[in-house]
């Protein structure tokens, strides 16, 4: 006997306002990820003690005018938003946002993506994010241009003399060091990784021990040379004493 029994889908599926889950797929490489993550754990270093911003790589951003998850959503490798609560994210959803778009985009460019990043989605993030600074970087080949937005239209960042591109909302410079994007303070001084920072550590403690050892073989030394002179000092006398001459005398 058939226990089957008629089911029909409902006609429409209602999406959870709030906090939706990023749609992006994986980064193009290995170099694509680390750049992401060197970008996003410097920048949280840097600013540790702030707590008015919200940096993500790899994220969606929707922003559909309707407020609809399936349609109108982008997701940069990596972006900044300003003057905002720093707290995880799944996504970043503007219309809970109090309608904040990115201040800042990087998209790392790859052979699959460049004429993308540099065609529709720098569009986008022109004319509908009006993202005010935009900035790709290629991991593979190290081709590296950042842009401002003057006049609703995205113009070159002329880099300093040192190569460097200035970021007037983060108040630092973007350049590539070591074959990777980073960021430098308006002096031009690397800014270092967490890593790069106890590696540094560690070698300020290591030269301090090593200080610390020199300076106690130093004075080991000074004194097995006292030591020496008071026994010479000592060898002399009793060689006077046996002349019948009082060395306490001379």
């Amino acid at each position: 006997m058939s226990v089957a029994k008629d089911f029909e889908a409902p006609l429409d599926v209602i999406f959870p306002p709030g906090d939706l889950y990023s749609d992006e797929p994986p980064l193009e490489s290995y170099l694509h990820l680390q750049q992401m993550l060197l970008l996003l754990k410097c920048i949280d270093w840097w600013w540790r003690n702030h707590n008015d911003f919200f940096a993500a790589g790899n994220l969606s951003i929707y922003y559909s005018p309707r407020q609809r998850k399936s349609e109108d959503f982008r997701g940069p490798d990596f972006f900044v938003v300003l003057n905002t609560e720093r707290k995880p994210r799944n996504s970043w959803v503007v219309w809970e946002e109090d309608g904040k778009y990115p201040n800042l985009i990087v998209e790392l460019l790859s052979n699959s993506t460049a004429a993308t990043d540099k065609g529709l989605k720098k569009q986008i993030y022109q004319d509908i994010f009006r993202t005010p600074e935009y900035f790709w970087f290629d991991p593979n080949n190290l081709e590296f241009a950042g842009f401002i937005l003057l006049g609703g239209t995205y113009q070159p960042i002329e880099p300093n003399p040192q190569g460097l591109l200035w970021s007037q909302q983060l108040s630092l410079y973007f350049g590539v060091h070591e074959n990777k994007l980073r960021y430098f303070t308006a002096e031009g001084q690397l800014i270092p990784t967490p890593e790069e920072i106890a590696e540094q550590a560690t070698q300020r403690t290591e030269q301090a021990t090593q200080r610390a050892e020199q300076a106690t073989q130093r004075a080991e030394q000074e004194t097995q040379r006292a030591e020496q002179a008071t026994q010479r000092a000592d060898r002399l006398a009793a060689k006077l004493r046996e002349l019948n001459i009082d060395p306490d005398n001379i």
